[in-house]
């Protein structure tokens, strides 16, 4: 008799200790909950917060000339100097970069877009892949002329408006 008694009392001291050791960590959840809220995010890169400096004014109105061609690849609809998103911070200071080993505009364009494609570019080159975006809208709007040409050829053909007496005005 006392063995089983001493398993049921074992037994019942293991579920007690499970069930304090779910109950403080239930408790120290809740706590660290607020804490969460002022967290860091767990993507965020340490990148240089200090500003750019530039070595003379030459090479500021370079850089600014260079980056406002360029698009934020995250924000999509802003350049790379409009732009407050993390990446444009990383990428304005990557063209510095590049600027200062000595690379042309062109050899800048040519590293990033092989790095992020032709989006990071505010005006594509034109070629092959790139004819639809280019030429698609006057293409468009030659097709949309075409049909409202054919419109109003057809109703003149006609010639002649059936008279409403039902109208009021």
């Amino acid at each position: 008799m006392t063995g089983r008694l001493a398993r049921a009392v074992h037994r019942a001291h293991r579920l007690a200790s499970d069930g304090m050791r779910a109950g403080l960590l239930a408790v120290l959840l809740v706590a660290a909950t607020p804490l969460l809220a002022f967290a860091p995010p767990a993507s965020a890169q340490a990148s240089d917060p200090s500003p750019l400096r530039f070595r003379d004014a030459a090479e500021e109105a370079r850089f600014r000339a260079l980056v406002s061609q360029l698009r934020c690849v995250m924000c999509q609809n802003q350049s790379l100097a409009d732009s407050n998103a993390q990446i444009a911070h990383d990428l304005r200071r990557e063209v510095l970069d590049l600027m200062r080993e000595g690379r042309d505009d062109d050899a800048i364009k040519r590293f990033l877009v092989a790095r992020y494609g032709e989006f990071v570019l505010y005006r594509p080159r034109v070629e092959s892949k790139t004819w639809l975006l280019w030429f698609g809208p006057a293409l468009l709007l030659l097709a949309g002329g075409v049909v409202v040409a054919r419109i109003v050829r057809h109703h003149a053909r006609d010639g002649s408006v059936e008279a409403d007496d039902g109208q009021e005005w």
